[in-house]
Formats: C-alpha cells, structure tokens, sequence
C-alpha cells in the first residue's frame, strides 16, 4: 500500500511539471501578400482617403439620423406628405453636409497624424496633439485666426482624450 501512494506521488510530480513547461509556438513569417498589404496601408495617402471615405459615411449616417429628427416648425399646419416630404429634404441636406465635414475631418487628421509619425518615426500622443490642432485650425480657418487658435487647441484636446479613452498609446 505504501508503494502505490509512492507511485502516486512520483505520477502527481510528474503531471504538475508537464502543466508548468511553457507552451512553445513556432514564430510565423508574414506571407508576401500580408508585407504588400501592410505596405499599401502605411502610406499616407491610402490611409487619409480610406478615412475620409469612412468619415463621409459616418457623417451621411449621422445626418440621415439628425434629419430625421428635425421637426418643422410649423408642424401642426402641414398634412402628413408636406411633414414626410420636408423631414426627406432635411435629411438628404444634413446627411450631405455631415458626410462633407467629416470626409474632411478625417482626411486631414488621418494625413496629419501619419505624416508627423513618419516625420517623428515615432507612434504617440504627441503626434495626436498636432494632427489633432491642424485639423481643428484647418476646418475653423475660415472664421480668422482666433477661430483657427480656438478650434486648434478644441480638437487637439477632443483628439487627445479619444486616444486615452480608447487607450491607443501605452
């Protein structure tokens, strides 16, 4: 009986030394395809009009949402095909107006950013400090310098407390 409690001791030290050997995964080299892939979408340009394109799209969404939403001032004195053909044409000019502004919006902070982190060679929050100031100084330019001051310093913050929310940077 002592030998088989023995036995179970020397099988229990046996098991409890496989389970502590680290798994070992052999290393994989990316295909030719992935190192095209990566080197397409590290260029600045590819990667400032795919978010512009996806800027647009999140602002038609948001202005087919926010025009829908619109109530006519004079509500009461229009039948219901005045009311549904007013809400159609104030979503239709919101949700362009949004896809323009955000189409910019992101094309100019994505080519910022990707421009100063190559120009930095470098991937942190200062970099979204300025793609975040050229990109609010460059849509509120047309209100003067102050507006472009302001709206500089409003994105860069907005930009900056997106990263930390989002936790991008270590």
């Amino acid at each position: 009986m002592s030998s088989n409690s023995g036995s179970e001791f020397t099988n229990d030290s046996s098991s409890s030394t496989e389970a502590e050997k680290p798994q070992i995964e052999p290393i994989r080299m990316p295909t030719v395809e992935e190192i095209r892939g990566q080197d397409i979408w590290n260029n600045c340009a590819v990667r400032s009009v795919a978010s512009g394109v996806m800027g647009g799209g999140l602002g038609l969404l948001m202005g087919l949402f926010l025009g829908a939403l619109d109530n006519p001032i004079m509500q009461e004195e229009m039948t219901a095909r005045q009311q549904f053909i007013y809400t159609a044409k104030q979503m239709g000019s919101r949700s362009w107006g949004s896809a323009k502004t955000f189409a910019v919006m992101g094309l100019i902070f994505s080519a910022a950013e990707c421009v100063v982190e190559k120009a930095r060679a470098k991937h942190d929050t200062t970099n979204t400090v300025v793609a975040g100031c050229v990109t609010g100084g460059a849509i509120s330019a047309k209100g003067g310098p102050k507006a472009a001051c302001v709206g500089c310093a409003g994105f860069a913050t907005f930009s900056v407390l997106i990263e930390k929310f989002l936790d991008r940077h270590d």
